[in-house]
């Protein structure tokens, strides 16, 4: 069995979120024995979208894909990256006219052909197109390419991202959640196959809301009016996921989460 060792990074947040990442990668790729490495960046220029420096930057860092979400539409400097570079995606389910691409292959320096797809779920978001219809048709695009196809949904109702990991299972390699920011503890392979997770989690800073300045999150919720967004800067953490794939069959043989450094964790003894 030949094994393709896949990275991938949840949301990453503000400057800090790309640093650290930066920072820790060519341990991680190490540890991991990478042959591919994602990354979900549409939150790396102070919350909304990245530009081309961004990518550019990860790319160099070797990062082989982009994926992005709904927030890439709120930064314009964001729309002539998603036509100038075929490995910098947006979901694939957004109406045609809208710039950019929701899936691609890379061709890996092992030799190895990996397919990324791309696609956003609508419960809780914006009524797009069918993420059921439009994944499929995605998939009938990159199987005659590669087996090995990692799908990042991105869905703000865990029911929706467990409906498509089920739906997709022994059709893709892994269906891997974005969106939400926080790590979710249900890592697994599917029976047909697939690797699972709700959500990779948030590589960012963790004292905040979702990465957002808590004082000004919490005032927004409280008043109820407009309060200008700002990235938190501190307790930076880096969360993703290892996955393991059988390069000939594509199916997943291991998934991992991860996060780095650990949170910190302390137990309470109510007896005590």
């Amino acid at each position: 069995m030949r094994i393709l060792n896949v990275l991938f990074f949840g949301d990453v947040v503000g400057a800090v979120g790309l640093q650290a990442l930066l920072s820790q990668l060519p341990e991680l790729s190490e540890r991991y024995a990478a042959h591919a490495v994602i990354v979900n960046g549409e939150n790396i220029v102070q919350g909304k979208g990245l530009t081309s420096v961004e990518a550019e930057t990860l790319f160099a860092a070797g990062v082989h894909c982009i994926t992005t979400g709904n927030h890439i539409w709120e930064n314009w400097k964001s729309r002539p990256l998603l036509t100038e570079n075929p490995r910098v995606l947006r979901p694939y389910n957004y109406p045609a006219e809208n710039p950019g691409r929701g899936w691609c292959h890379v061709n890996l320096p092992n030799g190895a052909v990996l397919g990324v797809i791309q696609i956003q779920g609508r419960i809780f978001m914006q009524p797009i197109d069918d993420p059921f219809k439009a994944v499929q048709d995605a998939v009938a695009r990159l199987k005659p390419l590669t087996r090995n196809i990692i799908v990042d949904f991105h869905a703000d109702a865990t029911s929706e991202s467990v409906a498509m990991g089920w739906f997709l299972d022994g059709s893709v390699s892994a269906v891997l959640g974005t969106h939400t920011h926080v790590q979710t503890a249900d890592a697994t392979v599917l029976p047909n196959g697939t690797a699972y997770i709700t959500d990779v989690g948030m590589t960012g800073p963790y004292d905040s809301v979702i990465g957002m300045d808590k004082e000004i999150a919490i005032k927004r919720m409280r008043l109820q009016t407009a309060h200008k967004y700002e990235t938190a800067t501190q307790a930076v953490r880096v969360c993703g996921v290892h996955v393991a794939i059988d390069e000939t069959t594509g199916t997943c043989v291991q998934i991992q989460a991860f996060q780095s450094p650990p949170p910190r964790t302390s137990i309470i003894n109510p007896f005590t």
